[in-house]
């Protein structure tokens, strides 16, 4: 693999509380999985990092959640299959004015937090997810978890997808993310994330939390915007692909 894109969890701001340095990781990733209002972000904010985006050439996408503010997203819930496919729909078309409106266009759909995690083995909430981006636009891709059962799932439904791999998570053996309830579930150390992911992109594969070698095959890196330093490794992770020869690009077009 010489070419990888870099993805960031952005414009997760809410009034007057920030989350994250947006224009710091516009910098530095491809693509943008912008909040939709649901788990994070109010729509000034998110209008104004779409326009940076948009100045910037990185890609956008639609990060969808649950409907906790509250939360921020990362809890468990369980909606019915009308109000998953509904609120689908909104935040997708939501984040669609905006971008339009920011001079771009929404290219793939990201699920966040609670909602990714569930639907990479939940089948019927993976459904209700698929079938709302459809509804929508069926040419939006979805970016889901590396080696989920929700990557067969949807591409038999007909979408394109995107498989994606943590920088700064750990892994359990299963090839699932360890839990952030436990300790060692975020990796902080900027050089131990990049040669995770270096090995990554050259072996396909990653050592799991309990030291076992697991395969890993992904198209794009996820950096998580919201911890103390993700700018730092973001940044480090970017200049160490580059120097062994990466190519950093996001998967999509930008426009």
């Amino acid at each position: 693999m010489t070419s990888i894109d870099l993805n960031s969890d952005l414009g997760e701001g809410f009034g007057p509380w920030p989350m994250g340095d947006d224009n710091a990781m516009l910098g530095i990733v491809t693509s943008a999985n912008i909040a939709c209002g649901f788990h994070a972000g109010d729509p000034a904010g998110i209008l104004k990092v779409l326009k940076v985006a948009a100045e910037r050439g990185v890609v956008v996408g639609a990060h969808v959640g649950y409907r906790d503010l509250v939360g921020f997203g990362r809890r468990n819930m369980d909606p019915s299959s009308e109000e998953l496919v509904a609120d689908t729909i909104y935040q997708i078309g939501a984040i669609k004015g905006l971008a339009k409106a920011a001079g771009t266009t929404v290219r793939y759909v990201k699920p966040h937090g609670a909602l990714y995690n569930t639907i990479a083995y939940d089948a019927r909430q993976a459904a209700d997810v698929i079938t709302g981006i459809k509804a929508v636009d069926p040419q939006l891709i979805l970016m889901a978890l590396a080696g989920a059962p929700i990557v067969e799932q949807a591409r038999a439904a007909e979408l394109t997808v995107v498989c994606e791999a943590f920088a700064d998570r750990a892994y359990n053996a299963d090839g699932s993310l360890v839990s952030r309830r436990l300790p060692g579930s975020v990796i902080h150390n900027p050089a131990e994330v990049a040669a995770r992911m270096l090995r990554m992109v050259n072996e396909q594969s990653i050592v799991a939390i309990d030291g076992t070698v697991i395969p890993l095959e992904a198209q794009s890196i996820c950096i998580h915007g919201d911890t103390a330093t993700a700018v730092a490794i973001a940044s480090t992770l970017r200049d160490t692909l580059a120097a062994r020869g990466v190519t950093l690009k996001s998967f999509a077009h930008h426009g």
